[in-house]
């Protein structure tokens, strides 16, 4: 295999205990010889990662925290610093997706939580790291946003804002930093994964329905580690990803308007609340 950049580096990856940060675990780990760090609330998961990675298992440790709150990531540095770790890469790759709603029905603390995770914690991880990571001759970030970055649905106003934040960050922070950090941003399409746990509907009909739109979580994982490797800026991946991008960009608030129309006539109780 050719030599990758990030071939035998020190990868920290957040939400790393299921779905497409396990998968990016697993990769790289196998595949590019990587001591990953993996940080996530639910140990139980992760110690199932590590023995899923059999004897690779050593180059992988992690921590438990919520990546929400600022203080347990200032807690994280000085632990780096403190037992002479230096990492690598930063992949910021925690987030919920909260229930499919009208904006009315969310209450504050839902719209603070989604933003707290899918927003502020990598504010507050690219804070506290950032300095450590940068020493590195590979330093490289990346964040995971979302195709709803790229086009808003009904529905998911509050996911969209956290994640569109993220994306606006992202790209000012690249700037700030050129030549100095590589700085990417993936913006998924649906994926297979358990990030539909929250939402209202979870029958036969409905995970069908999402199945035909989302792309396989290994795929993704695959086409992430892909685009690091070329050292991509922006990575778009997922059919349906493609065209929220192409038609936001050229059309506007058709290609939301249009969005919303089949989730309407898709008749799934995941969608009903937001046409009533």
């Amino acid at each position: 295999m050719k030599k990758c950049w990030f071939d035998y580096k020190t990868v920290i990856v957040s939400g790393a205990s299921s779905g497409i940060g396990k998968g990016l675990v697993i990769k790289l780990v196998k595949d590019h010889g990587c001591n990953v760090i993996g940080i996530a609330r639910n140990e139980q998961r992760l110690m199932g990662l590590k023995e899923e990675l059999g004897t690779l298992g050593y180059k992988f440790s992690y921590y438990t925290f919520d990546v929400s709150l600022k203080e347990k990531w200032v807690e994280f540095a000085k632990t780096l610093e403190q037992e002479g770790i230096q990492p690598d890469i930063l992949i910021n790759n925690a987030g919920i997706l909260p229930k499919f709603d009208r904006f009315e029905n969310y209450t504050l603390e839902e719209v603070d939580k989604a933003m707290q995770i899918n927003f502020y914690s990598c504010v507050y991880s690219m804070n506290e790291l950032m300095p450590i990571i940068m020493r590195s001759e590979n330093a490289g970030i990346v964040n995971v946003a979302s195709s709803a970055a790229l086009c808003s649905l009904a529905g998911t106003s509050v996911y969209s804002a956290s994640k569109a934040a993220l994306k606006s960050f992202t790209d000012a922070v690249r700037e700030e930093h050129r030549d100095k950090c590589y700085f990417g941003l993936v913006c998924p399409g649906f994926t297979k994964t358990d990030i539909f746990r929250n939402q209202s509907e979870s029958t036969d009909k409905a995970q069908k329905a999402m199945d035909m739109v989302s792309s396989d979580c290994d795929k993704m994982v695959d086409w992430i580690i892909n685009g690091m490797w070329k050292k991509k800026e922006d990575m778009i991946f997922g059919v349906d990803a493609y065209l929220m991008d192409i038609g936001n960009k050229l059309c506007g608030t058709l290609c939301s308007n249009v969005a919303s129309k089949v989730m309407k006539i898709s008749g799934l109780g995941m969608f009903k609340s937001i046409f009533e």
